[in-house]
This record gives structure tokens, sequence and C-alpha cells, in this order.
């Protein structure tokens, strides 16, 4: 049996389209939703023999938003992919959600379906920078859907926050971490706001409507989270990611770890041995793709050993645990130690709350 790999599939539909989200998604194609799952289970089809043999460790279906599927679709997914691949003896299986599809009934469901990870897409509580991210779910939503789900008698939920929207405050940000705090989630996730050009928040950018992100801003909010949330008793063991003990993101972990992953649906990526592909993003191409009987892939790169190399770097400097302290050339180790950016840790260096804040850069600095 070959080292554990994840599997990811991705759902593109969505109510509406965020106004700062970048990713494969889209609002009004619900009507390709049945067509998309049989595409879906068609793609299982014709992988699952190239990775026999591989055990996987977890499955997420993110998007997108998964939970705009009725349950008993999410249920019959769950059972294809069972029947296709070889899954661990207790395999994390993650599902993200928006507030406002999911209710007691729902959740319900899903747990029977043997989904016991929840992921919800909060952002925030503060219906001010909500509207900023043309959010449509109100903070009392994501209030009763959390409440809900341990109702139900979810014991993992993360929640997803974002910060630096543009009229949010320290302050503001502050009170949405406490409250975050509060409902005790198993694990958060705390992005800063990124623009990206092809967005609608990234062309009202662009026109001058609405300001770009101040980074010192959101570097001191994310100085409050890391504070926030070591007080709480939550173990920051990736950049943008809190976990309390035993709760870390297995799937995610496998991406920082460079273990391979199995993407399907419009636009997922894979990975394994050095190779990376994708799928075509456009659902309408993807369906036609399989319904030929081929595999929808668009495209793929082998990465060179330079390559490797650097993103095993990047990847794992990101989480707490570090590298080997051999992968790092001891006279750049010593002057980001010196400079509060890096930490020893036996036999292992590891950025500090500074270094993580400057992940990138400092990665860059560790490969030229």
């Amino acid at each position: 049996m070959s080292e554990p790999a994840g599997l990811y599939v991705h759902i593109p539909f969505c109510l509406t389209r965020c106004g700062y989200c970048d990713f494969n998604t889209y609002a009004g194609l619900d009507y390709l939703q049945a067509g998309y799952l049989e595409a879906l289970a068609r793609e299982a089809g014709l992988w699952a023999e190239e990775w026999t043999g591989s055990e996987f460790a977890s499955l997420f279906v993110g998007g997108g938003t998964p939970t705009t599927l009725p349950v008993a679709s999410l249920a019959a997914l769950m059972a294809g992919l069972r029947d296709k691949f070889d899954f661990a003896r207790s395999p994390e299986i993650t599902v993200e959600a928006n507030p406002d599809t999911v209710d007691p009934k729902y959740l319900a469901a899903m747990l029977d379906t043997g989904v016991g990870r929840l992921s919800l897409g909060v952002q925030s509580f503060d219906p001010t920078v909500l509207a900023a991210l043309e959010r449509i779910h109100s903070p009392e939503s994501a209030r009763t859907a959390f409440a809900a789900a341990r109702r139900a008698g979810f014991t993992n939920v993360s929640i997803d926050l974002i910060y630096g929207a543009n009229g949010e405050t320290v302050e503001s940000w502050k009170r949405t971490m406490e409250e975050a705090v509060s409902f005790g989630p198993d694990h958060l996730s705390c992005y800063a706001l990124t623009i990206e050009p092809a967005t609608s928040l990234g062309r009202q950018v662009a026109a001058g409507l609405v300001p770009s992100p101040d980074p010192d801003l959101q570097a001191d909010m994310y100085g409050l989270a890391c504070g926030a949330l070591r007080d709480a008793g939550y173990e920051h063991y990736e950049v943008s990611n809190w976990a309390r003990p035993g709760h870390r993101s297995v799937h995610n972990m496998g991406y920082w770890e460079g273990r391979p992953y199995l993407g399907l649906g419009a636009g997922a990526h894979s990975y394994r041995d050095g190779l990376r592909w994708w799928n075509l993003r456009p659902p309408q191409q993807y369906l036609a793709t399989l319904q030929r009987g081929e595999k929808p892939v668009g495209g793929s790169e082998r990465l060179t050993v330079d390559e490797r190399r650097l993103e095993r770097l990047l990847l794992g400097l990101r989480v707490a645990d570090g590298i080997p302290e051999a992968w790092v050339e001891s006279e750049r180790a010593a002057s980001l130690v010196e400079r509060g950016l890096m930490t020893h840790l036996d036999g292992r260096v590891a950025l500090t709350e500074a270094g993580l804040f400057l992940a990138n850069e400092v990665v860059s600095g560790l490969a030229t």
C-alpha cells in the first residue's frame, strides 16, 4: 500500500457568487446538478483502476457550495466514491457549507452519510463586513447553523473567517474573533482578504471604487487572531489554520506534506509522484468531455527536482512542525532565527508566528 492519499470533489454550484471569490464557482447553473453528479461518477470510474492500491485517508467535498445539493444526492455521491476507491478504516470526510443552506434535518442526514467534519463559511460576524464581501448570509444565520450542527451531533466543526475587508477595523475583527471562540469550534481558518483582478471586488478596486486591503492593518489583525486563539487553547498548526488538539485537518495536511491527491470535478487539481494535472474549468465542457467517455484533464506539468524542492520548502514551512534542518543552509537559517522569523525544534526548523505571516518571502529567500 502506498502512502495515504486525499480525495477532493469539487461542486461548483452556489446561490450567488461573492464579490471576492476567484474559485471555479457559478450561480444559476443548478439545472446542471443531475448531469454533473453523473459526470462525477463517470470520472471516478475512469480513475479508479489507476488509483488501485492507494488508500484515501480523507475526502473533502468543496466548492462552490456542496450543500446546495439535495442531501440524497450527496449521500449517493459518497456511496459511489466508496465503491470505487479504497478508504482508510476511519477516513476524515469533510463537506463545506454555507450557513443558509443547512438546517437540522439536512445536517442529521449528512451525519448518516458518514460526513464527520463540517466546514462552515462564516467569514465574519459583522454585517458590514459581510456586505463588503457580498455574502448573502447574516451573522444570525451563521450562529443558527453552528448551533444546529452541534445539536445534530457534529463533533468536528470548522469555521472559515476572512479579515481585512473594506470597512473592517481591528476592533470589529476582535469582536468577530471573540464570538467565533465563544462557540468553541474545533478548527478555525482565518484568511487575509486578497484581491483577484477577475473578480467583482477586483474590478471595483481597479476602478478606484473600493480601496485595497491595508497590509499593515491585516498584519495587526493576524497578530490579534494569533493571540486570541492561543489564549483560547488552539494550536496554530499552519499559517492560516488553528485547531483544538487532535483536530488538525487531515486532508489539508496531506497537501502541505506533499502527499498524493486526486481531484474530481470541474477545475479540480490532482498530484502524484511529481506530476500535477488539472481538469477543465467550465462545467459544460467538463460534462461534454465525460459524455464522450474521456477524462476531463485540461493540462498538466511535471515538476523538476528544483521545483519539487522549492515546493517542499514552501509547503513544509507553512506547518508549525517545520522541516528538517538539513533542508536549509545553516547560515540562512541562523539569520532567520536571529531576526525572529524562525526557530529550532529538535533537529527541525520552523517559522515563528512572525515568520508565518511572511512565509512566502522567507521561503523565497531560502530557495534562492
